[in-house]
This record gives C-alpha cells, structure tokens and sequence, in this order.
C-alpha cells in the first residue's frame, strides 16, 4: 500500500467527528486479524484472547505506519461493524430469513 494513496475523510454525525476506513485499512485490517488467528497466538476456540486488539494496533503501525489507528477508538468499532455486515451477508447465503434470496 503506497502512503500516497492512502486518504483521510472525516464527516460530521450527531456524535461529532467519525474517522471513515479507505479500502486499503479495510484490506490491511482482514489481514492482520487472518494473521493473528494463523499464528495461534491470540485466538481461542471461536474468539481472540485478550489482548489481541493492542497486538493489531501494533501489526497495523508496521503496514500503514501513518495511519494512526488506535485498538479502543478505530479497531474495536471496525471489527464490529464487519462483524455486523458479515452477518447480514452470511444469513443471506444461508438461507435464514433471506425471503428466496439465494
């Protein structure tokens, strides 16, 4: 991922100013959370030990050093927002209330 390509948007919601991912975090991100459950290190039968979200903060600081995502603040919150859309996408294809979609 060339720095140069990487972009900063913010947009303004009623909670103040929210940081907005560009695709290469997104792909960074998936990447280093597959790495880590490789590893074995930090994975446990079906979630992350503790401790893991510092251990990505620190993997993410190697791969896109001037990005400045921080575990609490930007990690907790993307991890849950792919968790959701993974959900939605996996009901889908699953068959579970998708109405014949599939």
């Amino acid at each position: 991922v060339k720095l140069s390509t990487i972009k900063y948007f913010f947009f303004q919601n009623s909670r103040g100013n929210k940081r907005k991912w560009v695709p290469e975090e997104d792909v960074a991100l998936v990447a280093c959370m597959v790495d880590l459950y490789n590893v074995g290190t930090y994975n446990a039968d079906t979630r992350f030990k503790t401790g893991y979200l510092n251990e990505l903060e620190r993997m993410l600081e190697k791969v896109l050093p001037h990005a400045m995502l921080k575990a609490k603040l930007n990690l907790e919150s993307m991890i849950r927002t792919l968790k959701r859309d993974w959900a939605i996408v996996y009901d889908m294809l699953s068959g579970k209330d998708n109405s014949g979609f599939g």
